[in-house]
């Protein structure tokens, strides 16, 4: 693609999760649904909490994503019935996470006609973190894979993971701006970097993507509340 906006921003990555498709809202529901099916086990408040310390405990075995998932609450039912959970239930923990897996791709208002805009006069790429198989399937089947000139999967969005996507496309910090939902993953890391950054925020956000204010002490990004005031924005950078 050959550059034509003479702008020094020149790239305009995203993030896909719960950017350009809901995603969070999914885990909410498969959340509520475990919770109801051991609730008999354990209070929903302790269960809530071991579950959320196999997740974090897991990342660095299983990385992000459903399968990962399905897993913790496996180890978790096993955990907290001490052996006894029954294979039934080890079943719907199974079956649930199938239906994660072959749940539908909801593209989120206003991404593609905002894609479509950007597209005109900048090289876009998606940057998400996740299950190699999981992420590629769910680009596939959101039909917006044509959009992007690049699809970068990463296990981790730190500024490791950021730089070397940038050094392997000789992109400088400065002519690319990242959008997504997440503070601590889309939007720290590239400001940390130098690269301009625009936080647009989900209705729900994982409590692992949460930031504290000390965590956001000095770090200046930009915020919008809807992608469709992107292009526009974008290009008053100039």
């Amino acid at each position: 693609m050959v550059i034509t906006n003479n702008r020094k921003i020149q790239y305009v990555a995203f993030d896909a999760d719960d950017t350009l498709w809901a995603h969070e809202s999914m885990f909410q529901e498969a959340h509520q649904t475990y919770k109801s099916n051991l609730a008999h086990y354990i209070s929903v408040e302790d269960l809530e909490k071991k579950l959320y310390e196999f997740e974090i405990k897991n990342i660095k075995h299983f990385g992000y994503g459903v399968k990962g998932f399905v897993l913790s609450m496996i180890e978790t039912a096993i955990e907290i019935t001490q052996g006894s959970v029954t294979a039934s239930e080890i079943q719907q923990i199974i079956n649930l996470g199938k239906w994660m897996l072959d749940h539908p791709i909801d593209v989120l208002p206003n991404v593609e006609a905002t894609l479509k805009d950007l597209k005109e006069d900048y090289i876009l790429m998606i940057i998400t973190k996740g299950d190699l198989f999981d992420q590629e399937t769910k680009i596939a089947r959101s039909g917006l894979a044509e959009h992007f000139e690049w699809i970068e999967i990463v296990s981790e969005k730190n500024e490791d993971s950021y730089q070397k996507i940038l050094t392997a496309h000789s992109i400088l910090p400065d002519e690319v701006v990242m959008i997504g939902n997440s503070l601590r993953s889309d939007i720290l890391p590239m400001r940390k970097l130098g690269c301009e950054a625009i936080h647009i925020p989900f209705h729900v956000t994982w409590v692992h993507e949460e930031v504290t204010a000390e965590q956001l002490d000095g770090i200046k990004y930009d915020h919008l509340s809807d992608i469709s005031l992107v292009p526009d924005f974008i290009r008053q950078l100039g």
